[in-house]
């Protein structure tokens, strides 16, 4: 840009076409006025470039308000077709979202339903060990009780062999009968 263009900007059309509309009428209302006419000419004149002045001010009005209308038209249909597209972009958002919310929640729900499936599970396996283990510990507790008794019964009956003959070889003068019944073994 050069200097003369930043000091007085480019104006827009319309106010152009003011000043232009304008200075017709000032420079064809001086000239009326100044022309060497008598003064019935002269109004007679006037009143035709007056005339002349509004027809064609009434066609500009006109075209203007055309152009008006038809630029509010494109701005309407414009508008509404983005009304239109902001509207199905925010139906098509909502229903995303929907579906993925309820992909959520029926990820959590099935989820949830695993993991009480998982536990169920568990607590039975862990409820037939326990039982297993139990039936375990009672058996050998069986077992060692029938061990015990045995050597018990051994031990006492091989008491009962040592005590025999140790009273077959005691002296006559003892006067304390000694039978086997009335012994107790030792453990």
């Amino acid at each position: 840009m050069n200097e003369a263009e930043k000091e007085y900007p480019m104006q827009s059309g319309t106010t152009f076409t003011k000043g232009l509309l304008i200075g017709s009428l000032l420079g064809a209302a001086a000239a009326l006025l100044f022309a060497p006419k008598p003064g019935r000419d002269l109004r007679s004149d006037i009143s035709d470039k007056v005339g002349v002045a509004t027809d064609k001010t009434k066609g500009a009005a006109s075209t203007i308000g055309l152009k008006a209308k038809d630029t509010a038209s494109v701005v309407s249909e414009k508008a509404k077709t983005a009304a239109t597209v902001v509207s199905e972009k925010a139906t098509t958002l909502a229903q995303s979202v929907s579906e993925k919310t309820s992909n959520v929640v029926q990820s959590v729900r099935k989820n949830g339903s695993d993991v009480t499936e998982s536990v169920k599970d568990a607590s039975a396996d862990v409820g037939e060990t326990v039982k297993s283990a139990s039936a375990d510990v009672a058996n050998e507790a069986a077992k060692a009780d029938k061990e015990i008794m045995q050597e018990t019964a051994k031990k006492a009956e091989e008491t009962k062999n040592e005590i025999k003959p140790a009273n077959s070889n005691a002296p006559a003068s003892s006067t304390t009968p000694t039978t086997p019944t009335s012994q107790k073994p030792v453990l």
